[in-house]
């Protein structure tokens, strides 16, 4: 038996990172498995369904990648990027929130 085709454009590079999913009404721990340039890997902490966009708060980089659900497996789930922006010094509102769970997870 072969291993499946990997469909990516661009390699994936390991991450392995904790991480923070938040939208409107959601945030949750996740582990940042690996990541592309145009997408990336989580595992959440709780087997619950995420909402269709998303910002997954890179906690020791400080950083909040927009991004798109793909796919969702269990815990597991695909995110395609739309965008990605620094939460240190000063913020757009759009991004207060994001900032709020970044601060709260300990980011500095």
């Amino acid at each position: 038996m072969t291993a499946p085709q990997d469909r990516r454009f661009e390699p994936r590079s390991p991450a392995n990172v904790r991480a923070v999913v938040v939208a409107p009404g959601f945030e949750l721990p996740c582990q940042l498995i690996d990541q592309s340039a145009q997408g990336c890997r989580i595992r959440l902490d709780r087997n619950l369904v995420m909402p269709k966009v998303v910002m997954v708060i890179d906690i020791a980089q400080g950083v909040a990648i927009e991004a798109q659900v793909a796919w969702q497996k269990g815990l597991e789930a695909g995110l395609k990027r739309i965008g990605q922006a620094s939460l240190r010094g000063l913020t757009p509102s759009r991004l207060s929130d994001a900032r709020a769970a970044w601060i709260r997870a300990g980011g500095r």
